[in-house]
């Protein structure tokens, strides 16, 4: 069996996209996990879907898988090649689409100068909505985490992020205290830890460890949900620039009750053909 796919990223943070609309294959997370390795496979971050739409009022379905075969409900880096990616394959002329993922309904909008505005919907703050393991909603919270105490914020935006404020993220601890975090006890669901240094008013840097893949050059809902912990607390302005490992985005939150907006280039790296038959059939079930 024959699959094709194009491989794309958003700042460095890199897909493989497959059209499950004209094509047909059953991802198992063996599958997947076959497909992400970088030596073996084709390599990624992320693999993303498009399938044809569960409801009339959308374009499209789109799922996301991390490299280790889980499904998560999103990822804002993806969401905007996902865009790029349908009018590519010319399953679609439309310059703004209404897509359903996990998480909800997001709506994308290629501009003119082929960035991509994302409207990633509301944060949502409340710990049973992460999920976390809070008694009640706070601007923080604190943890003990490897022999020490942890302080961070945690936000949802359509998957779980913790936001800690670091003085310089270049000495920030990303894979040690990253990956304990990712998986402690508090967060059922495991969290993206995004590790964040104010710049000033209007400028971030920000490196996350995502969950399933470790750290990776950009996260656009990373980037989403610093952007909302530091405007909460006050630290930054309405609209920021997030400078990350492999670019930067631009992040909108005009107030406490509008969607956050997300606004980033994309990049089609090259197309490619898997022959399936290739992968052993034990590795699928």
């Amino acid at each position: 069996m024959r699959l094709e796919f194009t491989k794309m990223h958003g700042l460095g943070n890199d897909f493989l996209m497959l059209d499950l609309v004209s094509q047909r294959v059953h991802l198992s997370p063996a599958l997947i996990r076959k497909l992400a390795d970088r030596n073996r496979g084709v390599g990624f971050d992320q693999l993303l879907v498009v399938e044809p739409p569960q409801r009339p009022d959308v374009d499209f379905r789109y799922r996301i898988y991390n490299a280790d075969g889980s499904e998560v409900s999103q990822c804002g880096n993806g969401a905007r090649c996902f865009a790029r990616f349908v009018q590519d394959r010319r399953l679609t002329r439309k310059d703004s689409l209404t897509v359903q993922t996990a998480s909800g309904i997001i709506t994308l909008k290629i501009n003119a100068d082929g960035w991509v505005r994302v409207d990633m919907g509301k944060p949502r703050f409340a710990p049973a909505e992460i999920p976390f393991a809070g008694d009640h909603e706070a601007l923080t919270y604190t943890l003990d985490v490897d022999d020490q105490r942890v302080e961070f914020a945690t936000v949802s935006m359509g998957n779980p992020h913790a936001v800690i404020q670091v003085p310089d993220v270049n000495n920030a601890p990303v894979n040690s205290l990253g990956a304990t975090l990712e998986s402690h006890p508090s967060f059922p669901e495991r969290v993206n830890v995004g590790f964040m240094q104010v710049l000033n008013r209007d400028e971030i840097r920000l490196r996350v460890f995502e969950r399933g893949t470790g750290e990776t050059q950009a996260c656009g809902t990373g980037a989403c949900a610093a952007a909302v912990a530091a405007m909460r607390q006050g630290l930054v302005n309405r609209q920021v620039q997030v400078h990350l490992p492999g670019g930067t985005l631009a992040i909108e939150w005009a107030n406490d009750e509008a969607p956050v907006i997300m606004t980033g280039p994309t990049q089609r790296s090259f197309d490619g053909l898997l022959r399936l038959n290739d992968f052993n059939e034990s590795d699928h079930e």
